[in-house]
């Protein structure tokens, strides 16, 4: 799901970006140039230069600028530059080498070297100058730069001219493609927990702003934009956002309840299903359930059997996705029942919300949370309901949600890097290639030998490996974690059941994924091999 694109800059507004980080490295970062008001860095050769750029949705996150005409910058600060040159031949002078922080050490430096060189053999140059800072020499020469003549610049910008071929490029790609590799195993583990998710740069920037009052109209307005922008997504006509976990979203949801006539009927048939029943215990409603073994499909023919068995029933409360283990219900036809038969749906939709399109329009009370398949931190809780709130004296004042409508979410204190950082991961929401990946790492994980849990119709965001008899889901979930990949395990319910789960959710690199699964499989393979006994990859 690697969102970066590589292209040549055009736009106005691509250029405006390029002065900023120009000024972010060349002035805050390496003191090369004065400090100015607008913060903008304006390369004197701006209008001979072409900027191959790396962007992550409409961000600019790494530029590099080739220019072909001459004086180079550096015939300036070396004298007779050819003489320095292996060959002879029809050189450019690539400049202004920049990548964000939060992408470095990541791909977008040898992808931004790979479209430079496509642009050099296309317009005929033979080979590529650079200045190299001293801080990256190892990285560039990994890359195939090759160093000549002296070092130039001052104490705190030392610079070293280098230069890359055709060649020297195509030699080092393999070299660099197994430092990549083992820089993105040593810097991060990966995880594929359903929680917390890892988290977009983006994200974690919006997170990172100075946090506000949430009295002060900034956050109002802020969070206002934030539950528009969550109804637009699902189709809900309101939605409440409170500090707190899935659970409490849950219990919102049942204070609720209480206030409905007749009896409700409870769906489950994992961990996550039981716990709404709990939930409903807990709130002394009044229901009847169908409670079924785990992973046992729930039809819609059942639910409509017990509606007609019972009048009494005025509502339906079930899981989206039984997290357990990814079960997805039928949510389109439980909604049509409840309409044919006039009653009230609650959806507990903590594991659907960002990862499948919900349709939440005629749904009475639905639940979720930030810190899942929206791609944010945990700590917002978040209620979507069709009709306004009913007041009722008797519910406990963090549990009233008409507190909530009537404050535009805000009775009590709020987070407003909580909230920065959900309207900015809402933006990174996409359907298509969690439904891709999902099917890529299912199809992967099958030829391995590996037995899943359902199939394509299952949740995309939760893949559920039932493990051999013998094979401990503890210790192979151990071993993964040894190697860097962090797969779910350790909840009570699936050592219980002697499973563990992928979970594609957050900022999910495609290539990533695809190069941990090398490790899960290969320690899958060694303990089918071994009799699982477990050894280090």
């Amino acid at each position: 799901m690697n969102r970066v694109i590589y292209k040549i800059a055009t736009e106005q507004e691509e250029f405006e970006q390029i002065h900023k980080l120009n000024y972010e490295t060349f002035v805050e970062e390496i003191p090369q140039h004065e400090e100015n008001e607008n913060h903008q860095l304006v390369d004197k050769f701006h209008e001979e230069n072409t900027y191959v750029i790396a962007k992550d949705g409409a961000e600019v996150v790494g530029m590099i600028a080739i220019r072909a005409e001459r004086p180079f910058s550096l015939d300036s600060k070396l004298e007779d530059l050819e003489s320095y040159l292996p060959l002879n031949g029809n050189p450019c002078e690539v400049r202004l080498l920049s990548v964000k922080k939060a992408y470095r050490s990541t791909r977008v430096f040898y992808q931004l070297c790979t479209k430079l060189l496509d642009y050099c053999l296309e317009k005929g140059y033979t080979m590529a100058l650079i200045s190299g800072t001293v801080r990256q020499l190892k990285l560039y020469k990994h890359m195939g730069f090759m160093p000549f003549g002296p070092l130039l610049g001052h104490e705190n910008a030392r610079f070293q001219p280098m230069y890359l071929t055709k060649e020297s490029f195509g030699l080092s790609t393999k070299a660099f493609e197994r430092l990549m590799s083992k820089r993105s195993m040593a810097r991060r583990e990966l995880s594929f927990l359903p929680g917390p998710v890892p988290i977009h740069p983006k994200v974690k920037k919006a997170f990172s702003k100075t946090a506000i009052s949430h009295r002060s109209i900034e956050f109002k307005e802020s969070l206002i934009n934030l539950r528009i922008q969550l109804c637009d997504m699902t189709g809900a006509n309101y939605a409440e956002v409170v500090v707190g976990t899935g659970t409490l979203s849950n219990d919102l949801v049942a204070a609720q309840l209480q206030n409905l006539s007749g009896n409700g009927l409870i769906l489950a048939n994992g961990e996550f299903g039981s716990r709404l029943i709990d939930h409903a215990k807990r709130f002394q409603l009044t229901f009847q359930s169908i409670e079924k073994k785990w992973n046992k499909p729930i039809s819609l023919a059942e639910i409509e059997f017990a509606i007609n068995q019972d009048p009494s029933i005025k509502w339906i409360w079930t899981v989206h996705c039984e997290t357990s283990t990814g079960y997805l219900y039928d949510l389109e036809g439980i909604q049509g029942l409840c309409k044919e038969y006039g009653l009230e749906l609650c959806v507990d939709a903590c594991s659907t919300a960002g990862v499948v399109p919900l349709d939440l329009k005629e749904t009475y009370l639905a639940s979720t949370v930030s810190g899942k398949g929206f791609g944010s931190y945990p700590g917002l809780a978040i209620v979507f309901h069709r009709e306004k709130i009913r007041s009722s004296n008797s519910v406990p004042r963090y549990l009233d949600l008409k507190m909530y409508e009537d404050h535009q979410s805000i009775p009590y204190t709020h987070s407003s890097n909580l909230v920065n950082a959900l309207h900015e991961a809402l933006k990174l929401v996409d359907y298509e290639s969690i439904q891709s990946l999902s099917s890529a790492v299912r199809e992967r994980l099958r030829a391995a030998g590996c037995e899943l849990l359902g199939a394509n119709g299952y949740s995309p965001g939760i893949i559920t490996i039932k493990l051999p008899n013998g094979m401990s889901s503890r210790e192979f979930g151990d071993q993964c974690k040894k190697n860097g990949i962090l797969i779910s395990y350790e909840s009570e319910y699936l050592l219980r059941s002697n499973w563990v789960q992928i979970a594609l959710m957050g900022a999910q690199d495609e290539m990533a994924v695809l190069e941990s699964l090398k490790i899960v499989e290969r320690i899958f393979a060694s303990q089918i091999r071994n009799g699982y006994v477990y050894e280090t990859i």
